[in-house]
């Protein structure tokens, strides 16, 4: 019986190539959001920048500086739905105040943070829309909006943030050194514009949790540039701030990305604007595109056609 089920099954379906992996590089960068889909199976994909900020808080009055360095090591393993993620900032800052009538400089450097996590697609609403043939006879019901393209591809995202160093300046305090991270990622595509939105939940576990909700729009201008605008609202007991960023991206080869970016808030605890430049570079060589299954009927058997010597009379049938 089970061999005669798994040729059923068989019979039924038939294979197609589908995968998430894109013709050109599928980067996070330049904003603070991440994307729904991963890099795709065996890809491998680095994405490094450098970051400049001012921040003064009229408060304590103290006046920062910071250099900093972000990166993002991506690899899509197992199914191209699974992508492994290391991401992190190393942050040098120099503060500047007055105790005591005379002019104090603090420095200080380490990492910021240092995240090691997981992403999975748990939705896809493209994948069935592969199959799909378009309306040779209506441009309009090909073009026009419908209300299943509000649907996002939606994501999970978990993992854990490893602070390393000594005595770590950027370790809030009642944080320990390993504290979970968790996000919700939504994308959706709409043509030109991307829109992708990350609710996350961060050291929730610890005395110092931290939430935050990212939301990016992305605007394809032509093959080689985009720009996007990002809004990131954050909410923490120390720290609670309203973000903006604002840049652009340009598309050297189907495989490397330059970015430009700005920041800045509505606030004085601190005031601040900050600007990052970068890279993203991707190694798809290896890359398989993922077999998938689509349905198919059953061809209906042709009618069987009769003599008439074998017709049989239910009157004069005994059995």
């Amino acid at each position: 019986m089970k061999q005669l089920f798994l040729t059923i099954s068989l019979s039924l379906l038939c294979f197609h190539g589908f995968a998430q992996y894109t013709e050109t590089i599928n980067s996070n960068r330049p904003g603070a959001s991440q994307g729904a889909f991963s890099v795709g199976h065996k890809v491998i994909q680095f994405e490094m920048g450098g970051l400049y900020e001012q921040n003064q808080h009229d408060l304590t009055q103290i006046d920062a500086t910071q250099w900093g360095v972000d990166y993002e090591f991506r690899f899509g393993i197992i199914m191209e739905q699974l992508e492994l993620n290391l991401k992190g900032r190393y942050l040098s800052t120099t503060e500047e105040y007055i105790q005591g009538g005379q002019n104090i400089e603090n420095s200080y450097s380490n990492f910021q943070s240092n995240t090691l996590a997981i992403k999975y697609l748990v939705y896809d609403p493209y994948k069935k829309r592969a199959f799909e043939k378009p309306n040779i006879y209506s441009w309009k019901a090909n073009n026009s909006f419908q209300w299943r393209d509000l649907i996002p591809a939606v994501s999970i995202y978990a993992g854990a943030n490893i602070l390393l160093g000594k005595n770590n300046p950027y370790l809030a305090p009642g944080v320990g050194k390993l504290t979970p991270t968790a996000a919700l990622v939504t994308q959706n595509n709409w043509g030109k514009w991307v829109f992708v939105m990350n609710f996350i939940a961060d050291r929730f576990t610890s005395d110092d949790p931290y939430y935050s909700g990212i939301f990016t729009m992305t605007h394809t201008l032509n093959a080689q540039f985009s720009v996007f605008a990002e809004y990131q609202a954050i909410k923490n007991d120390f720290y609670a701030d309203d973000l903006v960023r604002l840049g652009g991206a340009y598309l050297f080869s189907k495989d490397l990305q330059l970015d430009l970016y700005g920041l800045t808030n509505f606030k004085d605890t601190p005031a601040r604007w900050q600007v990052g430049l970068g890279l993203s570079y991707r190694l798809d060589s290896k890359h398989e595109d993922e077999i998938i299954m689509e349905k198919k009927q059953p061809k209906q058997k042709k009618n069987k056609k009769v003599k008439n010597s074998e017709l049989v009379d239910p009157e004069n049938d005994l059995d």
